[in-house]
C-alpha cells in the first residue's frame, strides 16, 4: 500500500508539472497562478503545495528538469571517446542544440525559461537561485577545459574562466534565438557545424590566452 501511495504521489507530482508547462507557455509565468495549475491538472490547489512551496519553486523545478540527463549523455559519450575530453565535449554540446529541436518537453522548458518568465515580484527568489546555478555551470565548463588542455587539445594558457563565460554564452544565445524564430535557421542540422566554430575559438583565439609570464 505504501508503495501505491508513494507511486501516486509521483504521478500527481508529474501531472502538476506538466500542466505548470502547459500553462506556462501558453500564458506565461506571470499570468498564470497556482489555481490555473490546479484546474489544468485536475487536482486540488492544497495538492499542489504537497509538493510545491509555491510557484517559485515549481518553476524551478521546472529549470532543474530543463538541465537533467545531461549527466548520463555526458557519460555515454565518455565511454564512447575515452581518454578525448574534448571529442566528449563536441558530441554533448551537439547534444544539447539537437535535443533542444527533437525533444518537445525540453523546447518547451527552455521557452518558459527564456522567453515567458520574468524575475520580478515573488519571482524574485528564483533569479538569486538560477544565479547560483550559473556560477556552478561556470564551475563545471572550466573543469572540462581543464580536462581538455590536460590532454593537450587545447592551449595551456587559455583563460578558463574567460572561455567559460563566452562559451555559455555562446550555447545559450544560440538556443534562445532559435526558440524566438525557429525558422530562421536549423538547428539540429547546424549543430556540428556551430559546435566547431565555438571549439575553433577556444583553439586559436589569441584574446582567450592568459599573458605569458616571464
Amino acid at each position: 500500500m505504501a508503495r501505491k501511495t508513494k507511486q501516486q504521489a509521483l504521478e500527481t507530482r508529474n501531472q502538476i508539472l506538466d500542466a505548470a508547462i502547459a500553462r506556462f507557455s501558453e500564458f506565461g509565468v506571470s499570468a498564470t497562478s497556482l489555481a490555473d495549475i490546479a484546474r489544468e491538472a485536475g487536482v486540488t490547489r492544497g495538492a499542489i503545495y504537497w509538493h510545491f512551496k509555491n510557484k517559485t519553486d515549481l518553476l524551478n523545478e521546472i529549470w532543474a528538469q530543463s538541465e537533467s540527463g545531461l549527466e548520463d549523455v555526458e557519460q555515454e559519450y565518455q565511454s564512447k571517446y575515452p581518454d578525448d575530453p574534448l571529442s566528449v565535449m563536441r558530441a554533448v554540446l551537439c547534444y544539447v542544440f539537437s535535443a533542444t529541436a527533437r525533444d518537445r518537453r525540453r523546447r518547451s522548458l527552455l521557452e518558459i525559461i527564456f522567453h515567458k518568465c520574468e524575475f520580478v515580484g515573488e519571482m524574485l527568489p528564483l533569479q538569486i537561485v538560477q544565479q547560483n546555478l550559473y556560477l556552478e555551470c561556470y564551475e563545471k565548463i572550466e573543469e572540462v577545459l581543464a580536462a581538455c588542455i590536460k590532454a593537450g587539445q587545447l592551449p595551456a594558457r587559455l583563460n578558463m574562466r574567460r572561455a567559460a563565460i563566452i562559451m555559455r554564452g555562446y550555447i545559450t544565445g544560440i538556443m534562445e534565438n532559435w526558440l524566438f524564430m525557429p525558422e530562421s535557421f536549423d538547428i539540429e542540422q547546424d549543430a556540428p557545424v556551430l559546435v566547431d566554430a565555438l571549439i575553433e575559438m577556444l583553439k586559436n583565439s589569441p584574446s582567450l590566452l592568459t599573458e605569458a609570464t616571464s
